[in-house]
């Protein structure tokens, strides 16, 4: 479900993240508490019109405010509140998700909700987007640093009584990175963010979102999305080498401002990645997969620190 309220505070007071465009499709203006609540209970019940959520033995939910859930300034206690006690009416939803920004975990938020749905999943995924610091503060603009998001984790993982988990965001290619460094840096931030204790990773390969810094280096020719190559590249090794539950989302592939290879094999990677997501695992398929455009990615990340470039040779 998206929420959508007044919109993002760091996007409002700082211009927000290079690539992100959900302050665009915000109101941006205030919206009450009681014109809130009416919105997610006639969002919730299109939902539940949708699908008989009774009739799964599993459901977790996705609440998205474009935001930050637990910014009191975005979403206010009331509301928050009020959203919990109606997920908790549902026994088989057994996992609720938000999304947050550092600076809003607290422990005193973090109990209240938790106390709200005791028997279930509460996980909160914070935007790490990379573990360098140079590149999230100086090329994604994200506001956080290494030392806020491991104090968020912290206080996460030692609330007691309430099964809260940290989710970290890494974001595949941010700008001004060229496709190695991309790589390398998507690599590290799996083994950093374990080693702070994250319980689950997602990976967010660049699409090129409209009205964005990225869109205009892209619309200009300084800047593509990263190759779906390179993100099989990222699953083989963090599949590998950091223990934790991963997936890779694979919104915007094969298409014009999102991840590509070549027509003969993006759907199929798209594919073959979303049943490693599925599986967590790595298809005897996505292992030996091949490909003739994929010498062309091989040159790209050969030569893009002689080049010192951040677009792809596809053409």
């Amino acid at each position: 479900m998206v929420l959508p309220t007044s919109g993002c505070e760091w996007a409002t007071k700082s211009g927000g993240c290079t690539m992100c465009s959900y302050i665009a499709d915000s109101p941006l203006c205030e919206i009450g508490d009681d014109e809130l609540i009416e919105i997610f209970d006639n969002e919730w019940d299109k939902q539940l019109n949708k699908t008989d959520i009774t009739s799964h033995e599993n459901v977790a939910i996705k609440l998205f405010v474009s935001g930050s859930f637990l910014n009191n300034n975005e979403v206010d206690k009331k509301v928050q509140e009020h959203i919990f006690n109606e997920f908790n009416k549902y026994d088989n939803i057994k996992e609720v998700i938000v999304e947050s920004k550092p600076e809003f975990i607290n422990e005193d938020s973090l109990k209240r909700l938790g106390a709200l749905i005791p028997n279930k999943i509460f996980e909160i995924g914070i935007g790490l987007e990379t573990s360098n610091e140079d590149t999230r503060l100086n090329k994604i603009n994200k506001g956080i640093t290494n030392a806020s998001f491991e104090k968020a984790v912290n206080i996460i993982n030692n609330i007691t009584g309430y099964d809260i988990r940290a989710k970290a965001y890494l974001l595949v290619k941010p700008i001004l990175l060229s496709e190695k460094d991309a790589i390398k840096e998507s690599i590290e931030s799996a083994t950093y963010a374990k080693e702070v204790g994250v319980k689950r990773l997602a990976y967010c390969p660049s699409t090129v979102h409209g009205g964005t810094l990225m869109d205009y280096l892209w619309k200009r020719g300084s800047y593509n999305p990263p190759w779906i190559w390179s993100t099989v590249e990222i699953i083989k090794q963090v599949r590998n080498n950091v223990d934790l539950p991963m997936i890779m989302d694979t919104a915007g592939f094969g298409t014009r401002r999102g991840p590509f290879n070549c027509k003969k094999c993006n759907a199929k990677l798209k594919s073959l990645i979303i049943e490693s997501n599925l599986k967590q695992e790595i298809p005897k398929e996505l292992d030996e997969f091949a490909c003739e455009c994929k010498t062309k990615w091989e040159a790209d990340l050969e030569f893009s620190e002689i080049l010192n470039t951040t677009t792809n040779p596809k053409a």
